[in-house]
């Protein structure tokens, strides 16, 4: 009875710290959707853009026992991939995670242009984001980013979902054309810089 209290108390002990970490974590995921959701209204999201160079961006987990969510967005990544591919286009894959790198090395090892894991050993914040965006950016030559994740809703929900990021020159080309974007033309540029640089600036904070 008594090594029954003391495993009563040591699993009572292990929910506590696991609920203050998932607190932490969700209040971390709530509030970063104040940064990227803006973005996302100024310079849209087109999912539709008819591009050459697709890469398709699948974010997962380094560990498992989490239900499907590594699989879908492995699926979800092998669909967008066959969606872009053709003649005069170029889909490539950037995998992020152990559990989308074994599915993926497997079927379509000649497609994966950058492989990056053991992201999740230290809490991620902006500044290690940033960096992992920049590094991403410097490897890889896109003109539509599809990024593959998995949005929280609760502990027990979470959403498939693909977000697009196009390149400055694709977000420019689609504005002259008249293509639906966010609200970016309702802006005045001020200052030296031009709306080139503008949108490069921006695109990276987006992906970011």
């Amino acid at each position: 009875m008594k090594s029954v209290k003391n495993i009563q108390k040591i699993t009572k002990a292990m929910k506590m710290v696991a609920a203050s970490k998932l607190r932490a974590i969700q209040t971390k995921t709530e509030n970063s959707r104040g940064l990227w959701q803006p973005f996302t209204a100024l310079l849209g999201d087109l999912p539709s853009a008819d591009v050459k160079k697709n890469v398709v961006v699948t974010i997962s987990s380094d560990k498992g026992l989490c239900g499907g969510i590594n699989s879908t967005s492995v699926k979800i990544s092998k669909g967008l991939h066959k969606l872009n591919s053709g003649p005069e286009k170029e889909t490539k894959y950037v995998i992020l995670g152990e559990k989308a790198k074994a599915q993926l090395v497997r079927d379509s090892k000649k497609d994966i242009e950058l492989i990056i894991t053991e992201l999740q050993k230290n809490p991620l914040n902006y500044t290690q984001v940033s960096v992992l965006a920049d590094e991403i950016l410097k490897n890889v030559e896109y003109d539509a980013l599809r990024i593959v994740f998995n949005k929280f809703q609760s502990v027990v929900s979470f959403v498939p979902t693909v977000s697009t990021v196009l390149s400055p020159e694709i977000v420019e080309r689609e504005a002259e054309s008249g293509g639906k974007l966010g609200d970016l033309d309702s802006y005045e540029v001020e200052g030296g810089e031009t709306k080139g640089e503008i949108l490069q600036n921006l695109a990276e904070f987006q992906f970011s």
